[in-house]
């Protein structure tokens, strides 16, 4: 196992305190140049055992444009945290920008391998350029049963589509567009695979090392610890099992399994459970006294995936969250946050609505709560409409019943020109997480460039 020093570049452009306009937004525009450009004359056809050779090297990526539009939600408690001491109105405009770019290099038993995102923002908060390294490792194959790698990484732990409960090493995805490529952590590791004869398939065994020490991996916990983890993973008649830990003391403790099987071609089930030892939260109670708890919490998601005859794609997932707050804990916070509204009406004292703004970061997070469904489902080339794929996704609170509901339009109309059309409406009665949302809906268009 061998140590890494690969670190992680932000470049933080400021933000101006400025109103988003067309002149800024066109600046993310320059990223869809490509597409724009005129396609080369077609060749005559020929055949050359060169151009298929496979390349040692690797450059892709993409450039991306997206406007959104929120409606906002006035009488809502998160409106009324963010927005407390400014008047937007009903409406506010988003323009974003986005340019990843993911570039590979393989030589002998060696590869490396780096992605850098970097993304413009120009919203009600200004104007923003962040560049950060996703990914950056190198990787070793010394046999066809031994892979090290070392550098920063996203593992991708967990079998679950909206939510990961064992993704102990890995950012939370974003259920709302869980596809989308996340920031990874600066790990060590090594994958030792076998083939068997027999029930039991394949037996692989991946341990790590995560180190947190000073710009180290600094937002993952506890500073000056180095962590480890593992994953030992069997295919066993035919279904992926994974057992996973990691202690260290930067977070406490956990452990978990998955699995994943295909019941048939087209139908697939998969599911999580992760117990965690000393998970730590902070907790406001109904006078506005706020404590730190930590306590073991166990999460679990269980799944299916199902592909009909007419190429619908239906994925379900129940996901119990065991660190999350209860339907009460929620109400407090609410509550609190809607009485420091009315006291900045009645005497212009924001104490209070800047102290459930510090409790934001637990309380306003995605899914803060304990039970949810995610529903999808997508339809290819309906009507035989060639490379246009609706879709519609809902996830439910199960604890208050609030819920979003996501209509999208996905078109690709030339090579890697990707069109989407998304929509979001938010519902939910008071005091519930979906209702007191800063939002009521929210549309997007993203127009995608592949490199």
């Amino acid at each position: 196992m061998v140590g890494c020093a690969a670190g992680t570049m932000r470049h933080g452009m400021g933000k101006v305190t400025k109103r988003p306009g067309w002149p800024s937004w066109l600046l993310p525009a320059v990223f869809l140049l490509p597409a724009l450009a005129p396609a080369a004359p077609a060749d005559e056809f020929s055949f050359e055992v060169a151009e298929f050779a496979r390349k040692p090297y690797h450059i892709g990526g993409y450039a991306e444009l997206r406007p959104v539009l929120f409606g906002l939600d006035t009488d809502a408690a998160l409106h009324h945290l963010r927005f407390f001491d400014r008047d937007e109105g009903g409406t506010t405009a988003e323009y974003n920008g986005r340019l990843q770019f993911e570039a590979s290099l393989e030589k002998g038993i060696g590869r490396l391998f780096a992605r850098v995102n970097t993304d413009y923002s120009n919203s009600y908060l200004g104007e923003s350029v962040e560049a950060v390294f996703y990914d950056g490792y190198l990787s070793l194959k010394p046999s066809p049963s031994l892979v090290l790698e070392a550098g920063k990484k996203n593992l991708r732990w967990g079998t679950g589509y909206a939510w990961n409960p064992v993704a102990f090493v890995d950012r939370p995805k974003d259920p709302d567009d869980p596809e989308l490529n996340r920031e990874g952590f600066i790990v060590a590791t090594a994958e030792m695979i076998r083939s068997l004869a027999g029930p039991l398939q394949t037996f692989s065994l991946a341990p790590l090392v995560l180190p947190v020490d000073g710009d180290v991996n600094d937002d993952f916990g506890e500073s000056d610890h180095l962590n480890f983890g593992g994953r030992l993973y069997v295919l066993f008649r035919d279904t992926d099992i994974d057992l996973l830990f990691l202690t260290g003391g930067s977070r406490g403790s956990r452990y978990g399994m998955d699995f994943a099987r295909n019941l048939t071609s087209n139908f697939e089930v998969h599911g999580e459970f992760a117990l965690l030892h000393d998970v730590r939260k902070r907790v406001i109670d109904s006078a506005g006294d706020i404590a730190e708890q930590e306590e073991d919490a166990g999460s679990w998601l269980l799944g299916l995936r199902y592909l009909t005859a007419a190429e619908t794609t239906w994925i379900a997932e129940y996901y119990h969250n065991g660190a999350g707050f209860s339907r009460e804990e929620m109400e407090n916070y609410f509550t609190l946050a809607n009485r420091g509204y009315e006291v900045f009406q009645a005497t212009g004292d924001d104490g209070l609505l800047r102290r459930m703004r510090d409790l934001a970061e637990g309380y306003g997070r995605m899914n803060p709560m304990r039970d949810y469904l995610y529903l999808r489902a997508s339809q290819k080339e309906p009507f035989d409409i060639l490379y246009l794929t609706p879709a519609a996704t809902a996830i439910v609170n199960l604890a208050d019943g609030s819920f979003s509901l996501s209509p999208e339009i996905l078109y690709t109309p030339v090579t890697n020109l990707e069109l989407r059309l998304k929509g979001s409406w938010l519902n939910g009665g008071s005091l519930s997480e979906y209702g007191e949302k800063q939002n009521d809906w929210r549309l997007e268009l993203r127009l995608r460039y592949y490199l």
